[in-house]
């Protein structure tokens, strides 16, 4: 989900932030969340601290809670564990509702995140364990929506692969940009191929997430994920959307809920005839806490 290539000039200065956090994750993909304050500036070196599992608190990324709202949506920007900033996690957002729903603000809850806004909703509450939906807005395809260049791809539509296969790919931006990979088989050995490949290729003018994926019996699909700014992935929010929209755009699936399989369990993609998506699933909150200093310095 990260920014690569040099662009990092696209995002303002990083912000200053509290040191207590909140910790919740869906299906595996966990996120913190910390409000804007003075106790540390969330540099990448300083975010990667942070993130990092052993040394620090462990997690797939930071989002940032800014004082300043606009109107009535609060203001958002989000962090990578490498430190990198990026548009948008399905999950991020969805952990970021059970943030305001277990401090009690009422949903539905308007976000601006990245220039964009989504709405969120939580469903039910209990014990921790939040039901959360987002609406996504609507998904785009074709290389113009991931900023692919058009002559990276072969006459046939297809993107040569590492040792100049050709890959059937489907480019879904989300809010950020995703190529999700089909007919190639959904086994851990060929993700580590064509994700390590994909994710910094050098046609996608920001990177890409990656996705291998297959239609399922059940009208669904099933989904192995590899993040910019991450790697392998349990799960993903977005990844989710793009593959349900991969599916359906090209007949492997119909157009309404498409339920998504990853390692860390399933997520509901409700896709409409006019690729407007909203993003359904669990969320379990994991802790709350305060980072200490010298994680910090």
């Amino acid at each position: 989900m990260s920014i690569e290539h040099g662009d990092t000039d696209r995002w303002p200065p990083p912000p200053a932030l509290s040191s207590a956090f909140f910790k919740a994750h869906g299906l595996g993909n966990d996120y913190l969340v910390l409000e804007e304050g003075e106790d540390w500036i969330a540099t990448p070196e300083a975010v990667a601290r942070v993130c990092e599992p052993h040394r620090g608190v462990g997690s797939d990324g930071v989002v940032a809670l800014l004082r300043d709202r606009s109107g009535d949506a609060y203001r958002l920007r989000m962090f990578n564990p490498d430190g990198s900033e990026f548009e948008r996690s399905g999950n991020g957002l969805r952990v970021f509702a059970s943030f305001l729903a277990r401090r009690g603000d009422a949903p539905p809850y308007r976000v601006l995140v990245a220039g964009e806004e989504v709405v969120m909703q939580v469903h039910g509450s209990r014990a921790g364990l939040h039901d959360v939906s987002v609406d996504l807005g609507s998904a785009r395809t074709g290389p113009d929506a991931v900023r692919l260049a058009p002559e990276a791809l072969s006459s046939d539509g297809t993107l040569p692969g590492p040792v100049g296969e050709p890959l059937r790919v489907v480019p879904v931006s989300v809010g950020n940009p995703h190529v999700v990979v089909l007919d190639e088989g959904v086994t851990e050995k060929r993700l580590a191929e064509l994700g390590p490949f994909l994710v910094r290729h050098p046609a996608f003018a920001h990177g890409t997430n990656v996705q291998l994926a297959e239609a399922t019996p059940e009208g669904g699909g099933r989904a192995l994920i590899w993040e910019r700014g991450v790697g392998r992935t349990s799960a993903s929010g977005t990844s989710a959307c793009a593959v349900a929209v991969a599916l359906v755009t090209s007949g492997r699936a119909r157009v309404g809920d498409v339920a998504i399989s990853m390692p860390g369990g399933d997520l509901s993609v409700n896709v409409s005839p006019e690729l407007d998506i909203v993003l359904r699933g669990p969320v379990e909150e994991v802790c709350v806490g305060v980072l200490s200093e010298p994680l910090l310095l």
